[in-house]
């Protein structure tokens, strides 16, 4: 299965000028872990939980871009889940950026894999109990 299939398309972002303030309002707001970090249509990082917690005290003078990440490990929507099951699994993180041409078209997350996990089992059961 392709990610393009999975992914959740065009999410919610922030931007590097942002300060860690709002971002961590529109990750509660959304109940997000990660944030993509888009600056005119480009991904340029990634921000998540632990990002934000290591600045407590600091949110509302701190701007996105003194926190976040830069390396970020994305995909594209071609890959297979099977490929993000592997990168997230080898890279320790929960959400994976999706990116065609540079832009950012979507994310892919621990839950999105799950849910296709299920999916999986719930057809195999089907096909095996008739």
């Amino acid at each position: 299965m392709q990610i393009v299939n999975l992914m959740t398309s065009d999410p919610i972002v922030i931007n590097p000028d942002d300060t860690l303030a709002n971002a961590k309002a529109v990750m509660d707001d959304g109940r997000f872990r990660r944030l993509p970090v888009v600056e005119a249509g480009r991904l340029v990082g990634i921000l998540t939980e632990r990002d934000i917690r290591e600045h407590i005290g600091y949110l509302g003078s701190t701007r996105v871009n003194a926190a976040m990440r830069t390396a970020v490990v994305t995909l594209t929507p071609y890959n297979t889940v099977e490929d993000a099951a592997r990168l997230m699994l080898k890279h320790k993180i929960g959400g994976l950026p999706i990116v065609a041409d540079g832009k950012l078209v979507g994310i892919v997350t621990t839950s999105d894999l799950l849910r296709a996990f299920l999916l999986v089992v719930a057809g195999t059961s089907k096909i095996m109990n008739g």
